[in-house]
């Protein structure tokens, strides 16, 4: 079943939408306001643009919490700089190995998700994820930039606003 991941642009709450029925709309449980999505349009099996926003840039990664994946990492680095502390070199290098093990059992078994450069809307169950590109570091800061860009142009307006009031 496929579904989609996203923040509710009035209050910032996660709605998870189902995708399977032809006209989707939502009701954010948080704010009570109805959202109407966008149809889903595909490509030769490619999903042409995020049906929250009008962004046509996408792109895969592993469906698992980021956060999660650096708390392990850093436990390992703190249990083995114990370990070496006490001089147990044999341990602090089983504590090493033991974190790699573990990261390399959750990349393999982990699937993937569909995510939107601009809104951050992930999608997950839909077929040809694997033809899509991954992460770019150059496209994610031109959306990033762009998004503080307005944000500065809707504060200057609110102030502006405000002062003639």
């Amino acid at each position: 079943m496929s579904s989609i991941t996203f923040s509710c642009p009035d209050c910032g709450g996660l709605l998870r939408v189902s995708l399977d029925a032809e006209s989707v709309s939502t009701r954010c449980p948080q704010c009570d306001r109805d959202r109407q999505l966008q149809e889903l349009e595909f490509d030769g099996g490619y999903l042409k643009r995020c049906i929250v926003c009008p962004s046509k840039e996408l792109f895969v990664r592993k469906d698992f919490p980021q956060r999660l994946g650096v708390a392990i990492v850093i436990a390992g680095f703190v249990v083995s700089s114990v370990f070496w502390a006490y001089h147990n070199v044999m341990m602090t290098f089983a504590v090493l190995f033991l974190t790699t093990l573990v990261d390399i059992a959750l990349y393999l078994t982990m699937g993937n998700v569909l995510e939107c450069y601009r809104c951050h809307a992930q999608y997950r169950g839909l077929a040809g994820f694997d033809d899509y590109g991954q992460f770019d570091l150059e496209t994610y800061e031109k959306h990033r930039q762009q998004a503080l860009r307005l944000e500065e142009v809707h504060q200057v307006a609110e102030f502006r606003e405000a002062a003639s009031n």
